[in-house]
């Protein structure tokens, strides 16, 4: 599930933020645009640490909030 919401907060980063949509259609055409442009170069997402990296970072995270 997260590399679905990975990619939806890049097309909003990449797409949505940076236009200016007057309609609906406007908004589906430059989705349609992102889709058709990532699907030429596709990169697929790859976690960038390990389970226990991250794990690490949370435990980190929780000890210096309480």
């Amino acid at each position: 599930m997260n590399l679905v919401e990975r990619w939806f907060a890049a097309l909003t980063e990449k797409q949505l933020r940076r236009g200016v949509h007057r309609s609906t259609r406007e908004l589906e055409a430059a989705i349609r645009r992102y889709i058709d442009i990532t699907n030429e170069r596709p990169k697929p997402f790859r976690w960038t640490k390990t389970a226990d990296e991250i794990l690490a970072s949370v435990e980190r995270f929780l000890s210096s909030n309480l």
